[in-house]
């Protein structure tokens, strides 16, 4: 008898099964300045206590990707520790701030599964939720990946691909008790733009790039307590098709998100994931580019203070996002493409 895990094959799931993730994990704010060194995230609510408080918040929360990523490390063992690829997002809220000194788990449930016609893996859908040492929600979302099976030959699971939202709808976007961005210093924010400024179908190029060392992503990859051998073991990438260690997806959403405030800067809060895929690989020396588009506007019921807007956010590897390139006239990817991503943002309004 062994007393090592293997993690879950594709063959060991079922629809409805629910995982209970292990580690709870309390977040400090040394957790807090790596994530600041590591991607440089400037968003003033993220950065500053006083800044934070003026909102209405207790202190300064975690940015809201630092959450996604320890939820997201803690399925890794139980969902994905034999994945092949990462897929993508959808359907995701944050629900509530995360400060230093909360204590985060996770828990999900397999809502779909499908296997490929090789028989060597399929796609496993979950629904995975992190709550707080209270038992409040603070994040729930859905995403699929593509997990080896154990054995070719072993029956495949029942099958169901779930039915997921386009996106969140504003209705159902969660505002932070107590946040009121009324008195928002535009100041100390950094920049003037505010809800009103932006105008759906806007293009914005954020203009900086940032290169991916090799230390930092496993230094990121170790920090969300994510264990999939893809990102850290070279030994056994050596003989994968890349022949590399691949950059955990989740650390390119964050380079992205860190470049998106030159020309973001007051879209301090994440409210919700609409989707997101992970269009291309990224490795160690890849430089990362992002621009961004409008989709939306919304206003909230009640609020005055703040509206929502719907961004969709394209990383790029090893090219400018000057020209915005994204899909050509046939709808195929740019060959730098890596990333895109569909999320609402609460902004102040004037």
């Amino acid at each position: 008898m062994t007393k090592t895990a293997t993690g879950n094959f594709f063959e060991d799931f079922a629809i409805g099964q629910e995982i209970v993730h292990a580690t709870p994990r309390t977040v400090t704010e040394g957790d807090v300045a790596l994530y600041t060194a590591l991607y440089g995230m400037r968003f003033a609510a993220n950065s500053s206590d006083p800044f934070a408080m003026d909102l209405g918040l207790q202190a300064a929360p975690l940015d809201d990707f630092l959450t996604f990523h320890f939820i997201f490390g803690k399925t890794v063992p139980d969902i994905s520790l034999n994945a092949i690829a990462n897929l993508g997002y959808a359907d995701g809220r944050l629900l509530g701030p995360v400060y230093p000194g909360d204590t985060l788990s996770a828990k999900s449930t397999v809502i779909g599964l499908r296997e490929l016609s090789s028989h060597k893996a399929g796609i496993v859908y979950v629904r995975s939720t992190g709550e707080n040492q209270s038992g409040e929600p603070v994040l729930d979302y859905v995403r699929w990946v593509m997990v080896r099976k154990r054995d070719p030959e072993a029956p495949a699971p029942e099958t169901l691909v779930p039915d997921l939202p386009e996106a969140v709808t504003p209705a159902d976007l969660v505002v932070p008790d107590g946040l009121d961005l009324s008195g928002f210093d535009t100041t100390q924010s950094g920049s003037t733009d505010l809800w009103d400024d932006y105008k759906v179908g806007e293009k914005i190029d954020h203009v900086d790039g940032i290169t991916i060392e090799e230390a930092e992503h496993m230094m990121a990859t170790r920090l969300y307590q994510n264990t999939a051998r893809v990102h850290f073991n070279q030994f056994v990438q050596a003989h994968s098709q890349s022949g590399r260690r691949l950059i955990y997806g989740g650390h390119i959403i964050s380079l992205a998100r860190a470049i998106s405030f030159n020309g973001l800067a007051n879209a301090s809060f994440v409210a919700a994931l609409n989707g997101g895929v992970h269009v291309a690989p990224s490795f160690g020396g890849d430089t990362i580019f992002a621009w961004s588009e409008i989709l939306d506007k919304a206003e909230l019921p009640g609020r005055t203070d703040l509206g929502a807007l719907r961004i969709h956010t394209v990383g790029l590897k090893n090219q400018p996002a000057t020209e915005f390139p994204h899909k050509d006239e046939g709808g195929k990817d740019h060959p730098g493409l890596v990333l895109e991503l569909d999320y609402w943002v609460l902004m102040p309004r004037r």
